[in-house]
């Protein structure tokens, strides 16, 4: 039986050239988030662009429920650590909004400017702070390189302070990517930077789990085949060092549409992110 080997890294983490239609994507965000941030505005339940850190793009919005907030779901958006913001995912508040709990979305200095350590100690300053703003459990999620981002926060040693971390109730990486190394073999790695120093310290399937850690791995059945390999990967090394942990591939969504899930109150995505 002949082995399985990747010899074109860039292919494999390649998700707009490999799925039909891929090109409509991220632009397909940009109205509906444009109309959520418009709409609780309007209402006086939007909080944009507060200030976290002293970057350009230290800067969360907040988003928040009919009533006082049962709690904080915090989303962490990806595009590789290289591109995106905030302003993409506005839309995917409207479960947790749904289910009475604020929504913390950040953006964050972006590679070259930052290496992936900078990002993940921006990351944490953001939660700090909207932690400080919205009382109750917190729940963070993920997407792809948010993935990376907000497992990253419940491995030791973690960028979050013990109060903060002991009000996490549950994380979930949305088609993460846990272990940085393959990532040094890509073309996009002269923008990342990443090393083995790197790799070693940030990918939190090298690193050990805070304790008590609760943690969701969420991927689409169609995703390409390496994000479904980090997907299983971070679980399944946590459940060995002592998290609870699960494991879900979505029937029949994307590396993009796996978000939508986000969008309705009624999805499983949403009702494991928002479990007690």
């Amino acid at each position: 039986m002949l082995g399985y080997r990747i010899t074109d890294w860039d292919d494999a983490y390649e998700n707009g050239g490999n799925i039909p239609g891929g090109t409509r994507w991220p632009a397909a965000w940009v109205e509906p988030a444009q109309q959520m941030r418009t709409a609780l505005a309007a209402e006086g339940r939007a909080r944009l662009d507060l200030a976290y850190g002293e970057g350009e793009r230290n800067r969360l919005d907040i988003f928040l429920p009919e009533g006082a907030p049962r709690g904080l779901v915090v989303y962490v958006h990806g595009g590789f650590w290289l591109r995106l913001d905030k302003s993409f995912w506005s839309h995917l508040a409207t479960s947790s909004l749904a289910h009475g709990h604020a929504v913390a979305m950040p953006s964050y200095t972006l590679c070259p400017a930052i290496r992936i350590g900078g990002i993940v100690r921006e990351i944490a300053a953001a939660i700090e702070t909207a932690a400080g703003l919205v009382a109750g459990e917190l729940r963070l999620i993920g997407h792809s390189a948010g993935g990376q981002l907000v497992s990253r926060m419940v491995s030791e040693p973690s960028p979050l302070s013990a109060e903060t971390l002991a009000r996490i109730r549950h994380v979930l990486s949305l088609s993460g990517l846990h272990d940085l190394r393959p990532l040094m073999h890509t073309a996009m790695n002269e923008r990342l930077h990443i090393d083995e120093a790197e790799a070693t310290a940030e990918s939190p399937a090298l690193l050990r789990p805070v304790e008590g850690t609760r943690l969701t791995c969420w991927a689409g059945a169609m995703e390409r085949a390496e994000f479904l390999r980090q997907n299983v990967l971070l679980a399944n090394i946590w459940t060995g060092l002592g998290a609870t942990t699960a494991t879900v591939v979505e029937p029949n969504r994307h590396h993009f549409d796996i978000v939508d899930g986000l969008a309705d109150p009624e999805h499983p995505l949403t009702r494991t992110l928002l479990s007690p």
